[in-house]
């Protein structure tokens, strides 16, 4: 981490505010009246979905997934594994899965089959940001925040290496040349 500089701001707090506002709106046209089940990815989602969960004004369920596919460094190792599973069924349930970054795609990808495997009534997905310059396997985002740049970011809940997680706003590191 010696090469980098100081995180800078790309999305402000008041930014990622509006968006969780704009997103709990969209969710409440297609789920009000269902309780859907939220399945937020641990660790990065989980201040996003707080902030979601909070926002949305009708009964839902949260459940949560750990998946890996990241290991330290900066590059996803391509092969996912699921950490912790599910403790709650969802056969026949509405579920919104909740990320907070979609990149490459390949971890959100073996999500999608994983979860459609155990026959949710419907299968959603809600992600804060997405980087499709990086993307390597198609998917549907159903909700999305906002669309950055080919930047590694943290805050807001995202890391580096365990670090930065507590930064109010969404930062990008840029290496120092």
């Amino acid at each position: 981490m010696s090469s980098q500089t100081e995180p800078r701001i790309l999305l402000t707090r008041d930014e990622i505010a509006a968006a969780v506002r704009r997103l709990s709106a969209e969710i409440g046209k297609e789920y009000r009246g269902k309780c859907p089940l939220l399945i937020g990815i641990l660790k990065g989602s989980f201040v996003f979905m707080a902030d979601l969960v909070r926002s949305l004004d009708f009964p839902l369920e949260v459940e949560f997934i750990k998946l890996s596919s990241y290991g330290r460094g900066r590059e996803s190792l391509g092969k996912v594994s699921v950490v912790s599973g599910l403790t709650s069924p969802i056969e026949g349930r509405d579920v919104l899965v909740v990320e907070d970054i979609v990149d490459t795609g390949i971890t959100l990808s073996f999500l999608i089959d994983y979860l459609k495997k155990e026959k949710p009534a419907s299968l959603r997905l809600c992600a804060l940001t997405d980087k499709p310059s990086r993307r390597q396997s198609a998917l549907t985002i159903d909700y999305l925040g906002f669309t950055v740049p080919d930047r590694f970011i943290v805050g807001y809940g995202i890391d580096w290496d365990e670090k930065f997680r507590y930064l109010p706003d969404i930062c990008y590191l840029e290496d120092e040349k």
